[in-house]
């Protein structure tokens, strides 16, 4: 008996090491830390948001959060050292930053240098998508190419006869933008539409965002006159959105959705709404702004993605690190990058493919373009099923 008993005791110390041992080893597979890098709540509120939310779901002492300049053009070795002042941390393990500004490509070129275990991964990258592709593990751009194509077809649907570009030389010297413009204009032609480009002032330059936003104020109702109200408008960037907004509202036109969608993307703003109240929640939020642009006699006109495209990117792509960190899901997945921004956006639905190099129409094999489908907002309003059209292969090489 005793040493049946003998046994039964090293047996039971032997079960108790070895569940301790695979706590101990869990703790230790828990315990790393990730790092997302976003522009300023005046810039880029829904990107800190959606940053924000990721550290709320895994706290602080986990997820570091960290703000490049406002000014980043002009301050770019303030922006690499911010980003790359993360990787000091030990307990590092990812770092992302969303938009991936001029600067990233630098500081993820930097971070490889002393800590080539950490996993670097761009949202909405500012520079040539074949240049950070060969910095950061992994990069993930709104789908110019898809979008370029989807969005003209969504507005010949919906009766537009013309379709407007505004922009600035600084956009048009990216990559992303002067192939979706091109991708536009065929579009267009396809379906029978007019493209115009029209060229508003850089809100980086003297004028300041205030005089960036007071030139579209101006210039819309002009525009409406000259290309009617069966014309859909859309701008590259965020400032000029809110004001566009406005006056399409009050003179007519048709919007069908912003360069980096969301319904908090220009829309509170224009509309004249607090959404305090509902702030986190997409569903709330995106049914206030539907029913105050049905009070603006907007329904049918306007759309948007139904969950915050940045908000998404931030939370989403950390998400990502995290499954990709803990075994879960393949850096180099479609299928797993969805599932990490679903988490953050549960009703809609997700699209996207590898980067096609225009030139040599070769797929790049870490760098990926997503996008969400198109939601009007009328009384009802409705998904436009873009994520199940097929775009015709030629406009993935078009430029």
């Amino acid at each position: 008996m005793k040493k049946l008993l003998c046994i039964l005791l090293v047996l039971a110390m032997g079960v108790g090491m070895l569940s301790f041992t695979a706590c101990k080893k869990e703790q230790e597979g828990d315990d790393f830390h990730i790092g997302i890098v976003t522009g300023s709540v005046s810039q880029s509120e829904d990107d800190r948001r959606g940053a924000e939310a990721f550290q709320a779901k895994y706290g602080e002492d986990r997820v570091k959060l960290a703000i490049y300049p406002d000014n980043f053009a002009e301050e770019s070795e303030t922006t690499i050292q911010t980003i790359v002042n993360l990787s000091a941390d030990p307990k590092m393990k990812a770092i992302i930053v969303n938009q991936a500004v001029p600067g990233t490509t630098e500081a993820f070129r930097r971070i490889k240098e002393s800590r080539p275990d950490i996993i670097c991964i761009a949202g909405e990258a500012h520079e040539d998508l074949p240049e950070i592709g060969s910095a950061a593990d992994l990069v993930c751009n709104n789908d110019f190419v898809a979008r370029g194509y989807l969005i003209i077809r969504t507005a010949h649907e919906l009766g537009c006869d013309t379709f407007v570009h505004i922009s600035f030389p600084r956009h048009m010297s990216y990559e992303t933008m002067s192939r979706r413009v091109a991708i536009m204009k065929a579009a267009c032609e396809e379906f029978g539409m007019k493209f115009v480009l029209e060229t508003a002032p850089d809100p980086l330059s003297d004028v300041g965002q205030t005089g960036a936003q007071a030139y579209i104020l101006e210039k819309v109702p002009s525009w409406v006159e000259q290309y009617g109200k069966n014309a859909a408008y859309f701008c590259t960037n965020d400032a000029h959105t809110e004001p566009l907004l406005k006056q399409l509202l009050t003179y007519g036109g048709y919007f069908i959705e912003a360069d980096l969608p969301s319904p908090l993307m220009g829309y509170p703003g224009a509309l004249g709404i607090d959404l305090t109240a509902e702030a986190g929640d997409f569903e709330k939020i995106l049914a206030k702004v539907e029913q105050a642009v049905c009070e603006k006699n907007g329904a049918g006109r306007f759309g948007t993605w139904a969950y915050s495209y940045g908000y998404t990117v931030s939370a989403g792509l950390a998400q990502h690190a995290v499954n990709v960190i803990e075994g879960k899901s393949e850096l180099k997945s479609m299928e797993d990058i969805a599932k990490a921004y679903g988490e953050f956006s549960p009703k809609a639905e997700w699209n996207g493919s590898q980067y096609t190099n225009a030139e040599s129409g070769v797929k790049s094999e870490n760098v990926f373009l997503v996008y969400q489908d198109t939601y009007i907002m009328g009384n009802p309003g409705k998904y436009m099923g873009s994520t199940k059209i097929e775009v015709p292969e030629k406009y993935f090489t078009i430029k």
